[in-house]
């Protein structure tokens, strides 16, 4: 039995021609290498299986070659080149850092690079993966790498350029690999087909290049599982199979079902996947993805984004014209906030079929929304002023301007106006009737008095309101002393009693008051807590206090004292050598028993 090489090494470039999706860097080095003008060392940088360690033993195979070509490539017939394509070459030396990242390998590579090479011109170091080096393996290998010998060079390999020190990022020369586009990556997978007599369909190379996202060593691993899965024939149907993809014609008639509103069939369809053994996570992301190339193919300028089969993209653009895209964006919404939720669900099938009601129904909620149905749209084209309605200021009687306080008032429990003078005006009249309840009826062109005007409660209101502020304005305001501010505390408790607001009763309780000017107080509270009962009281009791003493000017302040018990020492245990103290002064023969046996005491 013939021992079997994986694609991804049977078929390693050997030249700079070779290599796939990265001529930009392959052009630089063979300039470089032609006008030797080569720098001592590089660090190439990118994602992974895009060609940077085969990128580095080209190069070192190059610059040994014994008869370059005029184009800057090894001739792979020399000695040299011989040697290194049999993996004997002694001028190459590989370190794996992710296994190899101690000082002490880097002390045994440093040492190795004092001594020429025998057969050659450069003695070639590659260090893959070199972001895992230790800081201090780092900072052994900077003095050589800045100072190596001029038959040295040294080529750094890494995937996160973001985790190598910065002084090691000066000394090199830095290229970035970038990922493989889909149209190299099935060339160069046509190509191998060709040559292992392997028949392959193009949309299912299409497919292995869109799975592997720009990574060749990826797309010939795939293509390695699918030969053999397969037995040598590569299908559009056993690609997909193989790769536990959804085939996109699910979800062309998903969304024509969305469409017509067909809920049934967008149900039995998504049953009809789920039995065929597809998570919904997967759906719900084929789906998303699906619904992206809708959008991007609907615009020109964008349609150069669609990565699909060839044999989709006429069906792909078909459908986008049949959308519009405030339904794409909403549906992209929707089925990314169920991707995201997706994880917490407990019934994960019924997730994904709400997402699916959700979609079905979309175009109704668009269209209810245009038309402002369901959203309420701000027209600032049709603002109109509010329609306040003329209210007269209200008239007082001469009795109401004469009584100063309320509790003057006339004994009989009225307090309304008594008299209206004959030349009032109708307005005025009606004022008055209203404020002694009578009922008015409105004057009708039509001599109809079915209807009747609702009384004016808040002009009674207001009119209170200013004899009240007209009474507190001619009163004398009461002297603030202790006893009546103590009175006036007390009210504002029993008013807090009735509320049945026990928490503030017991706080304004335990509050202790005092005197500062004669427009203001302080009240002294214990701690913070107290302090916010008697805060959240702030307003009522400014009112309450306001009133009581006529005095709008009238003011407090609360202060947090702690009391003399908070302040003493808390208790605290004894030390050893107080307990021995005290224990003498109570004991003192314990004192000469220890002295007689000579103890020591371990304090």
């Amino acid at each position: 039995m013939d021992h079997f090489i994986v694609s991804a090494r049977k078929y390693r470039p050997q030249t700079f021609n070779t290599v796939v999706g990265q001529s930009h860097i392959t052009t630089t080095l063979k300039n470089a290498i032609k006008n030797r003008q080569l720098a001592h060392a590089f660090l190439f940088c990118g994602p992974r299986g895009v060609g940077k360690t085969t990128c580095a033993r080209i190069l070192a195979k190059t610059i040994n070659c014994e008869n370059m070509q005029p184009d800057g490539e090894a001739c792979n017939e020399c000695t040299s080149c011989r040697s290194f394509n049999d993996g004997a070459s002694l001028n190459i030396h590989e370190l794996d850092a992710a296994s190899n990242n101690s000082v002490e390998d880097i002390r045994t590579l440093t040492e190795q690079v004092r001594y020429a090479p025998q057969a050659g011109r450069y003695k070639v170091y590659i260090i893959d993966e070199v972001h895992m080096l230790s800081s201090a393996a780092f900072n052994a290998f900077l003095k050589t790498l800045e100072e190596p010998p001029p038959y040295a060079i040294f080529i750094l390999a890494t995937t996160e350029k973001h985790k190598i020190l910065p002084t090691i990022l000066s000394r090199c020369q830095i290229f970035d690999f970038k990922r493989i586009n889909p149209e190299d990556t099935v060339h160069h997978l046509q190509e191998i087909c060709d040559k292992e007599a392997i028949k392959a369909e193009k949309p299912a190379l299409q497919v292995i290049a869109q799975k592997s996202e720009g990574c060749m060593r990826d797309a010939l691993s795939i293509l390695d599982k699918i030969v053999s899965f397969t037995n040598g024939e590569l299908s559009y149907r056993n690609t997909l199979e193989h790769l536990n993809i959804l085939d996109d014609d699910y979800y062309f008639k998903l969304v024509d079902a969305m469409f017509n509103q067909d809920l049934p069939t967008a149900l039995l369809l998504y049953d009809d996947i789920n039995q065929k053994g597809f998570e919904g996570d997967l759906v719900l992301n084929g789906f998303a993805e699906f619904i992206r190339n809708l959008l991007v193919c609907g615009d020109e300028k964008t349609a150069l984004l669609l990565e699909v089969v060839d044999s989709f993209k006429d069906r792909y653009i078909a459908a986008a014209q049949k959308t519009s895209p405030a339904w794409l964006i909403s549906a992209l919404n929707i089925l990314s906030e169920a991707e995201i939720t997706y994880k917490g669900a407990r019934n994960k099938k019924l997730h994904v079929e709400l997402t699916l009601i959700k979609l079905t129904y979309l175009s109704q909620a668009i269209a209810l929304v245009d038309e402002g149905g369901v959203v309420k749209k701000k027209s600032t084209d049709t603002v109109r002023p509010v329609a306040f309605k003329r209210i007269n200021p209200p008239v007082l009687s001469p009795a109401a301007s004469e009584d100063p306080l309320p509790s003057q008032k006339n004994k009989t429990g009225s307090g309304r106006d008594q008299a209206v003078p004959e030349a009032a005006s109708p307005v005025e009249k009606k004022q008055q009737a209203v404020s002694d309840g009578a009922a008015v009826q409105p004057e009708n062109p039509s001599g109809s008095n079915a209807a009747t005007t609702p009384t004016l409660g808040a002009l009674i209101k207001i009119r209170k309101q200013i004899a009240r502020k007209q009474a507190q304005a001619d009163s004398t305001p009461v002297t603030l002393t202790m006893d009546h501010l103590q009175e006036a505390w007390n009210g504002y408790i029993d008013k807090l009693h009735g509320q049945k607001n026990h928490s503030a009763v017991t706080n304004f309780k335990s509050a202790r008051i005092r005197i500062t000017d004669n427009n203001n107080f302080d009240i002294v509270v214990e701690s913070n807590i107290q302090q916010k009962f008697i805060e959240q009281e702030r307003g009522a009791l400014v009112e309450h206090l306001q009133s009581f003493f006529n005095n709008r000017s009238l003011s407090y302040t609360i202060l947090v004292e702690e009391t003399q018990a908070d302040a003493l020492p808390q208790d605290r245990p004894l030390t050893s050598r107080e307990q021995y103290q005290k224990m003498i002064e109570q004991y003192p023969m314990v004192k000469e028993l220890k002295e007689r046996l000579k103890l020591e005491l371990d304090y």
